[in-house]
């Protein structure tokens, strides 16, 4: 793949600089991680010469490591999705992974909330039935692309120079209550596994509560104090079939209890810092140490909402006001926290673009604020990068796959070496992944 635009990336990435500003220094945490990178002493030191001898670097490293975004959502063939590109088609398209040297994307097969009901969970399969066939649509209709099934598959595309994708999983309602479901997913192909989206299910507590419109009120914070029987059996399985087991979503409790039962390490496949930015779904410094502990990874989403600095008072109170005037709940501070209240889609579409216009785009250098954080706490060997792409990832310059190159850059300049950067780009995701095919082997 990548010797198609070898060329076309240059020319790319020498334009996307101008828009990429990003400071070198960062602070110290007071106590550094036994394996956290060198680079980390280096931040402090002087900058690259020129912004074009750091482009080149960043070019050729990017050209060499396995690049892989750990989560982005299916937008099938012949559609749009308010979430997708300018034109509402999918940021993560073939051709966009060759124009921005992404090697792999983990495609998340995922549902929302909605009936916890008999028929509202075979809706639910069926939607998921629905996305599983469109990405397996869109891997036979492209040249160059292939569906992989495991991490040596993952390496073997990036030395042939082709893009994969690799099969997720978000939500246990599209597993109907039934354990046993996992094992169909697994066969077509899913190898990680997240068992929340928006709203607590049968398996677990999400770190969403939903919007109840029958009753006019909100979930508990927690129904299950965690995972359930069901998720609980739901963990054993994955790791019977060889699958990783994904937190992002789950609650803070349920987390702690996935990543202590799992045999093998769990990633977060699209989670960002609370301490940075307080957003419920993103992880507490608890929730970073244990996973850490346990050999996984928190892979960075490139998402404005989860990279936000809330910690700016007339900020919150903009977006209490702005939630107030669309009458939904003003007490979740993040700012798109169930904007789904609003049943009329042009109310809807109004609430979504006044919170925009107020927050902006994040940039990618508040995104490797997060990634600085993460392997300052717990170290390199634990850090990866994803966007939540098709379902609101999208920063500036970082909007979609064609970008990618940017964020090399940006890590570049923060003093990160190539070893560093393919850690995190993809390193770190393919060595929990070949832990989990070896527990399963094993």
């Amino acid at each position: 793949m990548k010797s198609l635009k070898h060329e076309s990336m240059v020319w790319v990435a020498t334009a996307l600089i101008a828009l990429v500003t990003l400071n070198v220094g960062c602070s110290q945490a007071p106590e550094q991680a036994q394996n956290v990178s060198p680079m980390v002493q280096q931040k402090n030191s002087p900058g690259e010469a020129n912004a074009a001898d750091v482009v080149t670097r960043a070019k050729a490293i990017h050209d060499r490591v396995l690049v892989l975004d750990a989560h982005a959502d299916i937008v099938p063939p012949d559609t749009t999705s308010r979430y997708g590109d300018v034109d509402g088609s999918s940021k993560v398209a073939p051709a966009k992974l060759v124009e921005g040297g992404v090697d792999a994307v983990v495609m998340a097969v995922a549902v929302g909330s909605g009936p916890r009901t008999p028929a509202g969970d075979a809706a639910a399969r069926a939607v998921a039935d629905a996305e599983l066939a469109a990405v397996l649509s869109i891997v036979a209709a492209a040249d160059g692309l292939v569906l992989a099934r495991s991490a040596d598959e993952l390496v073997q595309a990036h030395r042939n120079g082709d893009a994969a994708y690799m099969l997720g999983f978000q939500n246990a309602r599209i597993l109907q209550g039934n354990v046993a479901a996992l094992d169909e997913f697994h066969a077509a192909g899913v190898r990680v596994f997240a068992l929340t989206h928006l709203g607590h299910n049968d398996f677990a507590d999400s770190s969403r509560p939903v919007f109840n419109s029958a009753s006019g009120g909100y979930e508990p914070t927690s129904e299950h104090g965690g995972l359930s029987a069901l998720g609980k059996a739901a963990i054993t399985r994955i790791n019977a079939l060889g699958g990783v087991v994904d937190v992002s979503q789950l609650s803070a409790q349920a987390t702690l209890q996935a990543v202590a039962l799992s045999q093998t390490p769990v990633i977060a496949s699209h989670s960002n810092v609370k301490a940075l930015s307080d957003v419920t779904r993103n992880l507490t410094d608890q929730e970073i140490d244990h996973i850490g502990g346990a050999g996984g990874v928190i892979h960075v989403a490139a998402f404005t909402a989860y990279l936000l600095d809330l910690s700016d008072a007339a900020l919150i109170a903009e977006i209490k006001k702005i939630r107030r005037d669309a009458r939904i709940d003003e007490q979740y501070t993040y700012p798109y926290e169930l904007y789904w209240e609003i049943k009329n889609a042009d109310e809807q579409d109004a609430f979504l673009n006044r919170m925009r216009n107020l927050l902006g785009p994040a940039t990618i250098d508040r995104m490797i604020d997060h990634i600085d954080y993460l392997v300052e706490r717990i170290g390199i060997k634990h850090v990866g990068i994803s966007t939540d792409f098709n379902h609101g990832g999208g920063i500036q310059g970082f909007n979609n796959a064609s970008e990618a190159l940017n964020v090399t850059i940006g890590l570049l300049k923060r003093g990160y070496t190539e070893q560093d950067i393919e850690k995190i780009w993809g390193g770190n995701f393919i060595r929990v992944l070949r832990e989990a095919e070896a527990f399963a082997e094993g």
